[in-house]
């Protein structure tokens, strides 16, 4: 019984020595680096959250997501507190600072020769979404009775998107006044 129990201590010794031998690389895991054993996070969770919130940062988002790996319970500590931890200073050993978008530049002199300048988009409106522009002309005033009154079952799919269409468009036209 002795014999037994002394090879299986040589044993343990040779694999915590072997273990200890390889794993000798001297770069720090992740783990190591942020004192917690990170999950995995991809792009469209940021992404839900950031739409979300825009007005949190990504990198604190991504943290938050590192330790709790979870959707779910970031957003819940979003709203409960208004605000996510700002990551430490060895978080950004592991993930580098994205740049932020470059501002906007200054308007150049509509007189100058280069007109490579990218003019901004106008913003849509739901009255060009929805193409109601003739409408806005036509329907002067809308009663409250015509706007969010029960529509009719109707028989055939066409017939009832035509119909939710049209309940759709009184209800823009109506907000519009």
């Amino acid at each position: 019984m002795g014999e037994v129990i002394n090879v299986v201590v040589a044993f343990a010794v040779i694999v915590l020595i072997f273990r200890w031998v390889t794993s000798g690389d001297g770069q720090p895991t992740a783990a190591d680096t942020l004192g917690f054993r990170p999950k995995n996070v991809s792009q469209d969770m940021l992404d839900t959250i950031s739409n979300m919130f825009p007005d949190i940062p990504i990198d604190n988002i991504r943290y938050d997501l590192l330790r709790t790996g979870s959707v779910e319970l970031t957003t819940n500590k979003i709203l409960e507190r208004g605000y996510l931890d700002v990551p430490p200073p060895s978080y950004f050993t592991l993930y580098p600072r994205t740049p932020a978008p470059a501002a906007a530049p200054a308007r150049q002199n509509p007189n100058s020769a280069s007109s490579s300048a990218v003019q901004p988009k106008p913003k849509e409106t739901l009255i060009s979404r929805y193409h109601l522009e003739d409408r806005i002309i036509k329907e002067e005033t809308i009663s409250d009775g015509e706007v969010g009154g029960r529509a009719a079952w109707e028989d055939t799919p066409e017939k009832r998107e035509a119909s939710l269409k049209e309940r759709k468009a009184k209800m823009i036209l109506a907000a519009r006044q």
